[in-house]
């Protein structure tokens, strides 16, 4: 059995169905077409054609789709801004994000330690790397992420309340 004897029969049930999960997608129809076809590629490759090609093929779609889906709501493109970025127009909103920064500002210079260099290197607009952040502070990159939670620990405990995220996590 070659794959065009499998694949020819299912492009006008894969196209019908992958129409009929178009309005959730927010991609390109094509991309999930394609991903249905790398699927089935695979399956052939490792199981042999399906008992039931019409029924896997509804499946793989729908399984991509919400994979597309649930995809799409994690990513965002690199153009869109956070609401955070949004509500910086407002004054009252700028107002607040200064005092907040401020007041982490001064809460991170009274860290003991290290631990003011590494926040700082950590809140850094270069958006340094972890290997470039061990470089800058003369400690090992492994050891990087244990006196980072240390760091981040005393934070917490220094850090009033008043200060604490104003942005509710998730669903709310």
């Amino acid at each position: 059995m070659t794959y065009d004897t499998v694949i020819e029969p299912l492009r006008p049930l894969l196209a019908a169905e992958v129409r009929a999960e178009l309005p959730g997608v927010t991609g390109d129809p094509g991309d999930l077409e394609q991903a249905v076809w790398v699927r089935l590629l695979e399956r052939l490759g490792t199981h042999g054609p399906p008992d039931d090609p019409a029924a896997w093929l509804r499946e793989a779609v729908r399984a991509e789709a919400r994979l597309q889906r649930s995809t799409a709501l994690r990513e965002l493109p690199y153009g869109l801004r956070p609401a955070a970025d949004r509500d910086a127009a407002d004054p009252e909103c700028r107002a607040l994000t200064q005092e907040r920064d401020q007041a982490l500002r001064s809460a991170v210079r009274r860290l003991p330690g290290r631990c003011p260099r590494l926040i700082g290197a950590l809140l850094s607009p270069q958006d340094l790397t972890y290997r470039e952040i061990a470089g800058e502070l003369g400690i090992s990159q492994g050891s990087l992420g244990p006196e980072r939670s240390r760091c981040l620990g005393c934070l917490r405990r220094i850090l009033p309340s008043e200060v604490a995220l104003t942005v509710r996590r998730g669903k709310g």
